[in-house]
């Protein structure tokens, strides 16, 4: 069996580097094998929307290549921000809520 390895989002994820980010990610997707393609939130503490344009846009790219996108580590505040912009679902981390 193969080890998983996580996608890992940068630790500054904002609008001057999105788009840098999303083709780096959506890449990297692609080279992953199997269904499932996790990302790993746990190094992003700097942020802003742009953030969740390029998680979007990564959910859409593997449902596109028929994979299945699992953000882990999602922090509080993307969260938060995640439920302001109404897109919360789209971005539900696989993570147990403390």
């Amino acid at each position: 069996m193969k080890a998983t390895t996580a996608l890992l989002l940068p630790q500054e994820l904002t609008h001057d580097r999105a788009q840098d980010w999303l083709q780096s990610l959506t890449i990297a997707l692609h080279q992953v094998e199997g269904p499932l393609v996790t990302v790993d939130a746990s190094r992003l503490t700097h942020f802003d929307s742009s953030a969740l344009a390029v998680l979007l846009a990564c959910r859409r790219e593997a449902m596109s290549a028929k994979k299945t996108l699992k953000v882990t580590h999602l922090s509080d505040q993307l969260r938060q921000l995640a439920m302001v912009y109404g897109v919360s679902e789209l971005v539900q981390s696989t993570d147990s809520v403390h």
